[in-house]
């Protein structure tokens, strides 16, 4: 393959010529994490951030963690500085990263990486963030998989000059910010939906122009109800012969039917619009089906006129163990179904009016749902363009 001018080949690909392939254990000091001893309860307190893998991986910068350690216990921790990059290297959580801004430390199931002067912390964090799909496979197929200090000194890191680095660090933190603000204000607008389900569908605020009565009825009064009847799995498929079929959560994301599985034998159906309940644990889970479907024993259909009894039974989805029974149980039979109890509007147009509202929320959030997914997207094609030199950020490259 005719290299490009500008770049050379390397042991790991073609880069600018004005890279370097280094080891992070050329660029940086490394240290794994400890433990002060839980048996004594004064190491632990609210004064110094005690990071664990759980605490990696959702933000760049590490603001917060689930446990804190006493002066006294920090101590006798090996402390990390500020610009320290801490990356998971046992289980499940290999390849968790984050950035620390002031002094912190963690358990022993994490490495941190001081780079030296000369190389940018930022920078590396995109590097190691964007190797570390590559450095998971290092832990191979073990029961409990771990990676090394040794081994994990020697990834090869693409190092461009400083100012490169700087610059790249730049643009993806810009992309972060963007990703950063608008995962606020998604989070921002669901405790609003929330605020405003709990006021509207409980009748603490009325709209304008209804002061009607509500009335207790009972879910099987005033929907149809099927419950779901699982087809032998011989007739299972993926190649669309029958209807997809929707057997409980598996086969649901973010509150929509997905097409997963299909059956040739058709039991109980679904139609689209119809809501799809879950009546194996976890009981209650709320969503839409998106298309006609066969019903596994794991759900039932509900359906009903208009939006609000979806909107209603996702209000209620936390708690729908004690409306039915005063217990929480792991599944749930058509009669407890069909008995469960609601207070809803007597008036049609008022229950249509509160779901319009919910529903427009609903659409204001997942249209910022798909915006953030797209910078997402832009975020990955942005690393793997500019960590690799395809992209140059700097005058004369």
């Amino acid at each position: 393959m005719e290299v490009k001018k500008g770049y050379k080949k390397t042991e790991v690909g073609v880069i600018p010529e004005d890279w370097d392939v280094r080891k992070l254990s050329d660029i940086s000091m490394l240290a794994t994490g400890t433990t002060p001893s839980t048996k004594d309860i004064s190491n632990y307190g609210s004064e110094f951030l005690f990071v664990s893998p759980q605490d990696l991986g959702e933000h760049k910068w590490i603001r917060k963690a689930e446990k804190a350690l006493s002066v006294k216990g920090f101590s006798q921790a090996r402390i990390f500085p500020a610009n320290s990059i801490l990356f998971t290297c046992i289980g499940s959580t290999i390849g968790k990263i984050g950035l620390t801004q002031f002094e912190l430390t963690s358990n022993q199931q994490i490495n941190a990486i001081f780079p030296k002067d000369s190389f940018d912390s930022e920078f590396l964090y995109y590097e190691l963030d964007y190797l570390a799909p590559k450095i998971k496979l290092l832990a191979g197929q073990q029961a409990v998989p771990i990676i090394n200090k040794e081994e994990f000194s020697k990834t090869l890191i693409l190092l461009p000059k400083k100012n490169e680095q700087r610059a790249i660090a730049e643009a993806l933190s810009d992309i972060d910010g963007l990703i950063s603000s608008l995962t606020k204000l998604i989070d921002k607008k669901k405790k609003i939906k929330q605020g405003a389900m709990q006021e509207l569908l409980t009748g603490k605020r009325r709209l304008e122009g209804f002061r009607g009565e509500w009335a207790e009825v009972q879910l099987g009064d005033i929907a149809q109800v099927t419950m779901g009847q699982s087809p032998d799995s011989r007739y299972y498929n993926t190649n669309s012969v029958g209807l997809p079929l929707v057997q409980g959560n598996a086969d649901i994301e973010d509150r929509k039917t997905i097409k997963r599985y299909y059956t040739s034998q058709i039991t109980r159906t679904g139609k689209q619009g119809d809501i799809i309940m879950t009546v194996r644990a976890p009981v209650g889970s709320v969503s839409k089906a998106l298309f006609d479907c066969c019903l596994g024993r794991g759900v039932c259909s509900i359906r009903y006129p208009n939006e609000f009894l979806y909107h209603y039974l996702v209000f209620v989805e936390a708690d729908w163990g004690y409306l039915s029974k005063g217990s929480t149980f792991d599944s749930v039979n058509s009669i407890e179904v069909k008995n469960l109890e609601l207070i809803i509007p007597f008036d049609i147009e008022e229950q249509k009016a509160i779901a319009n509202i919910l529903s427009d929320m609903d659409a204001e959030i997942e249209a910022l749902e798909i915006k953030l997914h797209k910078y997402k997207a832009i975020k990955k094609g942005m690393m793997q363009e500019l960590l690799t030199g395809r992209i140059r950020l700097v005058e004369g490259a």
